[in-house]
């Protein structure tokens, strides 16, 4: 069933008129030009009860078609549901969007953003911060959903590697954290991969404001940590709760929600572990379904954010307005 069909969306009243659930999203054709327009105003501001949610616009990657990159569907099944969700099937469109959190007492940023060093359609997060009257230098706390690159460049300056963020507490998972620090792991790595662990073992353990955290912690006033291993050994999600309203920021729980979502069962070419990123994705999903919550995608169509609801063996997420 095509997700932007949906209208009857089962939420707090409060929070789906803040985001403006269920109202129709615009559709990418293949006749439009091939580089996406970035969003008139790159940052979108909700409320959950009094913390005040914004998500900032980090770029986007049209990613080519790659009959690799779902390990058990075929580029026509992508391309069919891409389509079926309201996007362009010309390109796997990834958009990049972090999520900055004011609860009165921090500034918190829901990953770091890709720095400027992932694709060359990306890089914008702290210009939009600016912009949205958000300064980069008064976040006090980085909350880290796994180690690839386009969520933790944006810790590090290009060439020097020095930390963009030294005073602000860094939020990461035990488990990845663990594992991309074992000097071991780079030669059991994918020689495309070795790279990036030779940058976080040249970066993270010499910083002092790394905290890492285990299971359901929490990590600031109304939020908690949620694991959800798979894509990466130590994936983390993290609950956001306030004034008696809630929300889930999945971070790559949801990669990409038309492929991922819709089909829990296809297990992505970035999914480390894809049968555990299968049944973490599940779980979360169930959970979000159940506890009538929003939830905000780092990967979701612009604003990234929304709403979901189970769709016959996998979900439909109703994007919020953008």
């Amino acid at each position: 069933m095509p997700l932007l069909s949906r209208r009857d969306v089962v939420a707090s009243a409060a929070l789906a008129a803040a985001l403006g659930v269920g109202a129709p999203v615009t559709l990418i054709t293949p006749a439009q030009a091939q580089k996406t327009p970035p969003p008139a105003t790159p940052f979108r501001r909700f409320a959950v009860g009094t913390f005040e949610c914004t998500a900032v616009y980090d770029g986007i990657w049209e990613k080519p078609h790659d009959p690799a990159f779902i390990k058990n569907a075929s580029v026509d099944d992508v391309k069919r549901a891409l389509r079926a969700a309201g996007q362009t099937d010309e390109f796997v469109p990834i958009p990049f969007i972090p999520l900055v959190v004011s609860t009165g007492r921090d500034l918190v940023l829901f990953d770091a953003g890709t720095g400027g060093q992932v694709q060359p359609t990306a890089g914008t997060l702290p210009d939009n911060m600016k912009e949205a009257g958000l300064d980069p230098g008064k976040i006090t706390k980085i909350m880290i959903s796994h180690f690839h690159p386009d969520h933790i460049f944006g810790l590090m300056e290009k060439g020097s590697n020095a930390a963009l963020f030294p005073n602000a507490e860094i939020v990461v998972s035990t488990a990845e954290y663990k594992f991309w620090t074992d000097p071991a792991v780079i030669e059991k790595l994918p020689e495309a991969r070795r790279p990036l662990a030779k940058r976080i073992q040249s970066t993270f353990p010499a910083w002092k404001n790394v905290r890492q955290v285990d299971g359901e912690t929490e990590v600031a006033p109304g939020i908690r940590s949620i694991a959800t291993p798979g894509h990466t050994p130590g994936h983390i999600a993290f609950h956001i709760a306030s004034g008696g309203e809630q929300m889930i920021y999945s971070g790559d729980t949801f990669y990409q929600p038309a492929l991922s979502l819709r089909t829990p069962h296809w297990h992505g070419s970035f999914d480390q572990d894809g049968p555990l990123a299968e049944k973490s994705r599940r779980a979360l999903a169930d959970r979000i379904v159940a506890d009538k919550v929003p939830v905000a995608g780092y990967h979701f169509p612009w604003p990234g954010a929304g709403v979901l609801e189970k769709d016959g063996s996998g979900y439909a997420l109703t994007p919020a307005k953008a």
